[in-house]
């Protein structure tokens, strides 16, 4: 899955040791979208990917993520984990770019020009039902 948006709050890192003596350090952002109603997401970087995104507040990113769920004490709990970041400014969609994306391709039918029956001469008459 894919959110792009802004960075808008960098929480502080997490280190410790597992249970097997590995150090692990993990790390949570806030991101904003630019929708019509903004959604705020908080995902989470682990390991040397922090140090490699490098992710900054206020930065424009689509972030690829996966959703995890585990269980600890008979409660469950979701992580929104970051596995791709891409950086760059997000195309602001405004509401007529929306609907031409959304709409579908007009394609009229070539219309042929009128031409007199071979050998009948029109008259010049008038086409109003009048």
């Amino acid at each position: 899955m894919d959110i792009q948006g802004k960075i808008i709050a960098i929480l502080p890192q997490r280190s410790g040791t597992s249970k097997t003596g590995n150090a692990w350090k993990s790390q949570d952002f806030v991101i904003e979208t630019h929708d019509q109603y903004a959604r705020k997401m908080c995902f989470n970087v682990w390991g040397d990917r922090i140090d490699q995104f490098n992710i900054q507040e206020g930065e424009e990113l689509t972030v690829s993520f996966d959703i995890d769920c585990r269980e600890w004490e008979g409660k469950w709990f979701n992580t929104i984990r970051a596995w791709k970041i891409e950086r760059g400014q997000p195309a602001v969609k405004t509401a007529e770019d929306m609907y031409k994306a959304t709409a579908p391709e007009y394609h009229p039918e070539p219309t042929m020009p009128a031409h007199e029956p071979f050998g009948e001469k029109q008259e010049n008459k008038d086409d109003l039902p009048f």
